[in-house]
């Protein structure tokens, strides 16, 4: 595997000099900068995949690190930078993350804090480049052996999925968390008129109201302190495709009504414009959340609710499509195992045994998760039980009667803590197998009071 290659900018050469021998000893190759414009021509010289990771001091003798993030956004919008900064410029690191950063750190830093916010933008980027891959090949339609199932259950809800496509219904699609959502809402673009155009999503749950509005409506250059330049929202972007929102039913009542006007009308403004803009759009709604009563409690405007309940896909949990268990568990095997580069090519019979047994509370996802955990810990060519997390020591009806019988706060205690174990305490990780926001994870390890190992 070929190193991944940091460079560094920064005016102060101590800061350079130990930078570069704490990242060459974790593995990494290095490139040092004095000043930004060596840093720019740098950029402009060398190839696009040359440069994993950018560590940039927010002050530069020959031009302020604002200016040199807008002209690396520019030559490598994807190259993902970490601003350094002093205490008392934090308001110039926070506008850098408005701008495009990744974070930033403030000076001065011990080792494990800087390595940790590397670590956590590397993998960041590397999932977002195995999501561009994978949706490089989804310009075809999504097929029946694209979406993993067995059972009777899920068969109708996919033909249903493929009757409703050739539409230009609105869908809601309804279930738990973990259940496959964007899945189907990927399935039903595909499958479309619309699938040449683009398939975009958005979690209404993981952004607060103003980076929500902004996110799917655009803004104009201006609009607020730090909109230095115009952007287009994913309303713009998604214009002839499928926009899925994700998490439907945490969305303030006051984006509601302005969706509500996209949809009704056909048409948007950006934050801070005046003129309206058309979208073509077709919306796949999901959440988890019993909408009816969401109206009812006048937390989901009943307009909207009905604009966006055209037609509803529930999608069952796993525990009533036990069914499944075993092409999923067998189909993320292969995956992780290929990832992983580990010859894991099967599952005891025993292991199997415990993965049928259990209910599955955090559904699809927890699957996956355990999977990935028990094809990390196997040490031969089959998973097995003791590869499984902790439940693999209880019988089948004790399983049973414990999902059955504790509130669902520890349910949603216990799946996350699993969760956190089984990603060796990654949070961002974790977050993301969890479906929710890191800032969500952080609330629920204080409210819960769980430990996390330094």
């Amino acid at each position: 595997m070929a190193q991944e290659k940091i460079l560094i900018c920064d005016d102060e050469e101590g800061i350079l000099n130990y930078l570069k021998k704490l990242l060459q000893s974790q593995g990494f190759a290095v490139e040092t900068f004095c000043c930004g414009g060596d840093l720019l021509r740098r950029l402009q010289d060398g190839e696009p995949a040359d440069a994993d990771l950018l560590l940039q001091d927010v002050r530069m003798p020959d031009m302020d690190g604002i200016s040199v993030l807008r002209e690396v956004k520019k030559l490598r919008p994807r190259l993902p930078v970490i601003i350094m900064t002093a205490f008392g410029t934090i308001d110039a690191a926070v506008e850098t993350i408005k701008l495009g950063a990744y974070d930033y750190v403030t000076k001065p830093f011990p080792k494990e804090k800087i390595l940790s916010v590397l670590k956590n933008a590397l993998e960041k980027e590397a999932l977002l480049q195995e999501n561009r891959a994978l949706k490089s090949e989804l310009g075809k339609p999504i097929l029946q052996e694209s979406i993993i199932f067995r059972s009777t259950a899920f068969r109708e809800i996919y033909e249903l999925t493929l009757q409703v496509a050739a539409s230009e219904a609105n869908i809601l699609v309804l279930g738990e968390s973990g259940t496959g959502k964007e899945l189907i809402a990927g399935a039903i673009h595909y499958n479309s008129h619309r699938k040449e155009r683009r398939f975009l999503s958005i979690n209404c749950a993981a952004l607060a109201e103003t980076l929500l509005e902004s996110q799917l409506f655009g803004h104009v250059r201006g609009a607020f302190t730090g909109a230095v330049t115009s952007q287009k929202g994913l309303l713009e972007e998604a214009d002839g495709g499928t926009l899925f929102m994700d998490e439907i039913g945490d969305m303030s009542l006051s984006i509601q009504a302005k969706l509500l006007r996209v949809i009704q009308e056909r048409d948007f403004i950006p934050v801070g414009a005046t003129k309206a803009k058309n979208a073509d759009i077709r919306f796949v709604a999901a959440t988890n959340k019993n909408l009816e009563r969401e109206v009812r409690e006048g937390r989901f405007r009943e307009d909207l609710y009905y604009r966006l309940n055209v037609i509803n896909i529930p999608l069952p949990p796993l525990r009533d499509r036990k069914e499944d268990v075993e092409p999923l568990a067998l189909h993320f095997l292969k995956k992780y195992s290929l990832r992983m580069k580990k010859a894991v090519t099967g599952v005891s019979p025993e292991a199997l045994h415990l993965l049928l047994g259990y209910d599955w509370p955090g559904n699809i996802r927890e699957l996956e998760n355990v999977i990935e955990r028990a094809v990390i810990l196997a040490r031969s060519a089959q998973i097995t039980a003791k590869d499984l997390p902790i439940w693999r020591k209880q019988p089948e009806s004790a399983v049973r009667r414990e999902v059955a019988l504790v509130s669902l706060e520890n349910v949603e205690r216990d799946h996350i803590e699993r969760t956190l174990a089984g990603t060796g305490y990654h949070k961002s990780r974790s977050a993301e197998i969890l479906g929710i926001s890191r800032k969500t994870l952080d609330r629920k390890i204080v409210e819960y009071s769980l430990s996390i190992p330094s």
